[in-house]
């Protein structure tokens, strides 16, 4: 037998395209995959409809960009017919050619894609009905719309230049029991995602680039709440480069709960929540292509995603040029950093986490006044060879003042604050954040004026006639003493 011979060996139509469905695209994903093509054809607006008729319900995407002669759309709809490994446009959102008709096919059984181009109309279409019932290799793509979209796919005609692409037979989505709440459901679920993927699009004005989902103009989601007064921190931008390829990053740490309003809060945790929308958001030509993951990153494990660290979001931007690197697969859904990347992603990683973990913890509140002058904490973390202990201060006024006064009680003072030290309900605050995705409330929070002044009478009186401090000293102590500092206007109004 020899086995030096070749043979021609294409794969059945049918069987290719039933198993390219189950690439795992969810209708956003799909239709961010459509855009793409469309910001690829510079268009400024890409109109998105979704139209309910039960089972021939159909979803239409219009844009206004240059469109395609028969020769660009007859490769446009072949699968296949562009090499990932050729060389791209810097701007080219596209890499396996593939999209239109994976990102279609896993919705809909029919694709019809019509387009002007210099006064000439052309349409091709793929009915996946058809190919199950050919012979041969099946590869047949069809002319021309079908008898019921024939007057939709015309009314192309009236645009200068464009592009229609068109699913019908949702068999994907269109599933039983589906009912028209459902798909109102679903353009929800479609409008935030896009908001979210092409938000840095739909920001930059001079770029006018316009998003509408019946009629409805989206508004951009932006991850890093950009400009907000309250934001915790934010890292200049950071580069690297690596086999030609330069990546940039800038980190970020979101405001506390506490220093939003319930609709920023709720806006800015997105469709996942908080928690899940943590950690990196790779972009690659301003586009999203991944929100929320640690990208496999961590010290002998990888990071999960952790309430102490919700606050925490990276902004990482790739070219195009770094996909293979990257290992950015067809749905443009995951990417995975270069070794040579990892240590330095890592290290940016961890002071973001380290400061996204000391604002949760903190609410919000700086261990700092404006000033910049420290602020006595009550507690301090000791960092032991056994782990972390939680330790009172006794350099905090209110504690060293019972120290002093104690006298032959001291001991039994020590010994007190020993058991508080050794008893502090560790498990049962860490399950409480997690249960109720809050810490629990301090500070005097949520306590009345009175409350706070009672305590702060004591304090005073402890300080000018205990400890020789003269009204004003003993203010300014106080104004740099947890928890008082958040209530400045009190404390000074003691000396008055």
């Amino acid at each position: 037998m020899s086995f030096t011979g070749k043979r021609h060996a294409p794969p059945k139509a049918g069987a290719m395209i039933e198993a390219l469905r189950g690439l795992g695209y969810t209708t956003a994903s799909a239709l961010a995959d459509i855009i793409d093509n469309s910001i690829a054809a510079n268009a400024s607006q890409v109109d998105i409809n979704f139209v309910w008729d039960q089972e021939k319900s159909r979803i239409e995407i219009i844009d206004n960009g240059n469109g395609m002669n028969a020769l660009e759309l007859d490769k446009a709809m072949r699968l296949g017919e562009l090499n990932p490994l050729d060389q791209r446009d810097e701007s080219d959102l596209g890499r396996f050619g593939m999209g239109l008709k994976t990102a279609s096919f896993s919705q809909c059984r029919e694709l019809t894609v019509a387009t002007k181009k210099k006064e000439e109309l052309n349409c091709l279409r793929w009915d996946l009905d058809v190919l199950a019932k050919s012979t041969g290799d099946g590869w047949y793509l069809l002319e021309g719309p079908s008898e019921n979209n024939h007057d939709l796919v015309h009314s192309i005609l009236d645009a200068q230049k464009g592009t229609l692409v068109l699913w019908e037979k949702l068999d994907r989505i269109i599933t039983d029991r589906f009912s028209a709440d459902d798909f109102l459901d679903l353009i929800d679920q479609v409008e935030f995602h896009l908001a979210m993927v092409f938000h840095r699009y739909l920001e930059d004005r001079s770029n006018c680039f316009d998003l509408y989902i019946n009629k409805k103009k989206l508004k951009p989601w932006d991850p890093f709440l950009k400009g907000h007064p309250a934001k915790a921190w934010h890292s200049p931008k950071a580069t690297r480069t690596s086999s030609g390829s330069s990546i940039s990053v800038e980190c970020h740490v979101l405001p506390h709960k506490d220093k939003l309003t319930n609709k920023e809060f709720e806006s800015a945790g997105g469709s996942d929540g908080w928690t899940a929308q943590q950690g990196f958001y790779v972009y690659r030509n301003k586009r999203l292509l991944l929100a929320g993951s640690w990208l496999g990153l961590g010290k002998g494990r990888a990071w999960t995603k952790e309430e102490s660290h919700r606050l925490a979001r990276i902004k990482l931007d790739i070219p195009n040029t770094a996909d293979s690197e990257w290992k950015i697969d067809i749905r443009k859904a995951t990417a995975r950093p270069p070794v040579v990347m990892r240590k330095w992603l890592m290290r940016l990683a961890e002071d973001t986490r380290a400061r996204a973990r000391r604002t949760f913890a903190s609410r919000g509140k700086p261990a700092r006044t404006s000033k910049g002058e420290p602020v006595v904490q009550a507690w301090k973390a000791d960092q032991t060879s056994g782990g972390v202990r939680y330790r009172i201060d006794e350099t905090h006024p209110a504690i060293r003042n019972v120290l002093d006064d104690a006298g032959s009680m001291l001991p039994q003072v020590k010994v007190m604050l020993r058991i508080l030290e050794e008893t502090i309900p560790v498990q049962r605050i860490w399950l409480d954040t997690a249960e109720n995705k809050e810490t629990p409330r301090t500070h005097f929070e949520g306590e009345a004026s009175d409350e706070v002044i009672s305590v702060l009478k004591v304090m005073f009186e402890n300080l000018v006639t205990k400890k020789g401090f003269s009204p004003k000293a003993a203010v300014d102590k106080l104004l740099l003493t947890e928890p008082f500092q958040d209530y400045p206007q009190l404390v000074s109004s003691l000396a008055e």
